[in-house]
């Protein structure tokens, strides 16, 4: 079945397209929701009600990008107003005021896999790591980081920085206990 028919169907009330629209992008957008949250449960449900939100917007989907992309923009937009309910983020740093604590140097991801720097990514504090997740993975621009997330652009690049510092920092520490 063809997206636009599987996106007609799904319009229609069909549950046999709902949830295969359901089983094909459920698995990525899973990993999106947990990059976001903390455990498994709360991923889960972030998951459930991201895809609530689709079949109720499905019908503003316009073909004109990628289904998927526009699911995981509703799915992190989701994990974005779950973040705001759990807490207010507190940014109050300057992107100027770290900049020592940025060098130029690139990480070094050798031997590591996607699985260990995930878990690297979930260890950071929540704003690095909401901040890292939306600019390094996602693509957003901290314009928009900064408009989904009420706070100015240089908090969305101060937060950013503190997260490649923190990252830059854990694998270092891993490098040395591995003896390289």
């Amino acid at each position: 079945m063809d997206e636009q028919t599987l996106i007609r169907d799904c319009l229609k009330g069909s549950p046999i397209a709902q949830r295969k629209l359901f089983e094909t992008f459920a698995p990525k957008m899973m990993s999106v929701c947990l990059r976001y949250m903390k455990d498994h449960q709360e991923a889960e449900d972030i998951l459930q009600d991201g895809f609530i939100k689709v079949f109720q917007k499905l019908g503003a989907y316009e073909s004109t990008g990628s289904l998927e992309g526009w699911i995981r923009r509703i799915v992190v937009n989701t994990a974005l107003d779950q973040i705001r309910k759990n807490a207010k983020f507190g940014y109050t740093e300057d992107v100027t005021e770290v900049g020592y604590k940025i060098e130029n140097n690139d990480f070094a991801f050798e031997g590591l896999v996607a699985q260990d720097l995930m878990k690297l990514i979930n260890q950071m504090p929540e704003g690095y790591k909401v901040v890292f997740n939306m600019f390094a993975i996602e693509g957003y621009s901290h314009k928009e980081i900064a408009d989904l997330l009420e706070i100015t652009e240089s908090t969305s690049k101060s937060q950013y920085s503190r997260a490649r510092a923190y990252l830059r920092e854990k694998l270092e520490k891993i490098e040395i206990e591995q003896g390289r």
